[in-house]
């Protein structure tokens, strides 16, 4: 009897391990279930509206004629970070000159969700970029000893903006920080201009600078989650630039920064390299993830989009690449931006186009956060100390106080409205050339999946789970997200 019951228990054990195992790995219920749909498309007062509401039904096999994005919301890959843009100079001081009730409503359209498009990520720049209004440090020229660091200058207009940006996100904003040049008097070339390198002997003085800066605005109650430790670092610019090799930055990073931040209590603070093109990443991230004692101080690598300003195709791949060789490292994207200014093509469809095509290649190939340029600039597409005049999601128009909104503004915020922190990527494939697609599942359950049509023609297809489907229509040079 004794050996009957100890059989039969042994037999139930295994039926509700097998019962479980089929419960863990049954297709996600979409049955009954209705799809909220919100369109940006060219040609149409549609921006961010919602345009429907689709129902799953049963749809076992699609066919070759028909045209499916088929999600799997079981397999899952990175998790979300968040999208956001640069608080810069030029931002800071547009901001300031728009009328009160127009500062509002651009920091609603930014950083909430209910009125706008929900930022919860920034990056500042560390002393001037381009992006300001002339070039400055926190020094006196020929401090070494940084005694005479001070942030005044960005109490003037950036650091009210950040807090106010801080504020109007519930307080959910995750800032980091890159460094466009070092002090003239720490570079070969004495200037913060043109490129030149970081002189030996200043290795550790620049890594006492970031402390200092971290400090600095932690006291003024701003927390610093990140910092890049160059901006572009193989570009020669006519504004604010410096060069690291790989080798060079390699070892700045295990020799000084890395041990610095940490003897100073920072060691937390996420460190990101590279922050430059995707055409050169790999041979980047190669040299200085090699080494140990490099590599443990590495959060993540940062990239941008510029690589095909000579006409050639943006390396999606590259990113892609990186991801599978170090999957344990965290890709960001740090900044991308449509240049060429012309206020003649503020309504330029492409640009937005541009956003929607790399935030769905990017975070396709792993990527955990999306951070645009400039948030804000004028009627010039600046203020900027070098000419170097672009484009933003919105301007402000100084002369006017007017806010103008760019398709890039409506092609970010179809991701970042709808995604939030600590979503996972999932299983997100389109049947056709013609659509492109991305999708997350929320930490509360909700799928969203965003859907890009680049053809010049109306498409119809099936928004296809498992068994299920929806059907639904996506019109030319459009985007939609939908959430279920």
């Amino acid at each position: 009897m004794k050996l009957l019951r100890i059989a039969l228990f042994c037999l139930l054990v295994s039926v509700a391990a097998f019962g479980q195992k089929r419960t863990q790995g049954r297709p996600f219920s979409t049955a009954g279930k209705s799809v909220a749909v919100y369109t940006s498309a060219d040609n149409t007062k549609f921006r961010l509206t919602e345009t429907g509401r689709l129902k799953f039904v049963e749809k076992r096999q699609p066919t070759e004629g028909e045209i499916s994005v088929f999600v799997n919301p079981n397999k899952t890959f990175q998790t979300f970070l968040g999208i956001g843009g640069a608080i810069t100079d030029a931002s800071a001081e547009t901001f300031a000159k728009l009328p009160p009730t127009k500062q509002q409503e651009f920091l609603k359209a930014y950083f909430t969700k209910d009125k706008g498009i929900g930022y919860t990520l920034a990056r500042t720049n560390i002393h001037s970029c381009d992006f300001s209004s002339g070039s400055y440090t926190y020094v006196d020229e020929g401090d070494k000893h940084l005694n005479s660091f001070s942030i005044d200058h960005d109490k003037q207009f950036r650091i009210p903006l950040i807090k106010r940006a801080m504020e109007t996100a519930g307080g959910k904003l995750t800032l980091y920080a890159s460094p466009w040049s070092p002090p003239a008097f720490m570079k070969s070339n004495k200037s913060m201009l043109k490129g030149g390198r970081l002189l030996p002997e200043f290795y550790q003085p620049w890594a006492n600078y970031f402390v200092k800066f971290i400090k600095a605005y932690e006291k003024e109650g701003i927390p610093v989650w990140g910092l890049t430790i160059q901006n572009e670092p193989m570009a020669t610019q006519r504004w604010e630039s410096c060069i690291f090799t790989a080798e060079e930055e390699r070892d700045f990073l295990k020799r000084n920064l890395g041990p610095t931040l940490a003897n100073a209590g920072l060691g937390n603070r996420k460190i990101i390299i590279w922050d430059h093109n995707r055409d050169l990443i790999t041979q980047r991230v190669d040299t200085i993830l090699a080494d140990p004692q490099a590599a443990k101080y590495v959060w993540g690598i940062g990239f941008h989009w510029y690589e095909s300003w000579s006409g050639g195709q943006p390396m999606y791949e590259n990113v892609g690449i990186v991801h599978d060789t170090y999957p344990d490292k965290n890709l960001i994207f740090t900044e991308g931006t449509v240049e060429a200014f012309d206020p003649a093509n503020y309504q330029n469809w492409a640009n937005g186009e541009r956003y929607g095509r790399s935030m769905i290649k990017d975070f396709n190939n792993g990527t955990v956060g999306w951070t645009d340029w400039n948030i804000l600039l004028n009627e010039t597409g600046g203020p900027n100390h070098v000419a170097n005049y672009c484009f933003a999601p919105i301007h402000g128009d100084t002369r006017t106080g007017e806010l103008i909104y760019t398709p890039s503004y409506y092609y970010i915020g179809h991701f970042s409205k709808f995604i939030t922190a600590g979503a996972k990527r999932v299983n997100s494939v389109a049947s056709r050339s013609q659509l492109m697609t991305t999708s997350f599942v929320n930490p509360d359950g909700k799928v969203v999946t965003v859907v890009m049509n680049q053809s010049d023609k109306e498409v119809k297809y099936n928004l296809s789970i498992g068994t299920q489907a929806a059907e639904a229509t996506i019109l030319p040079h459009a985007i939609q997200t939908l959430v279920f």
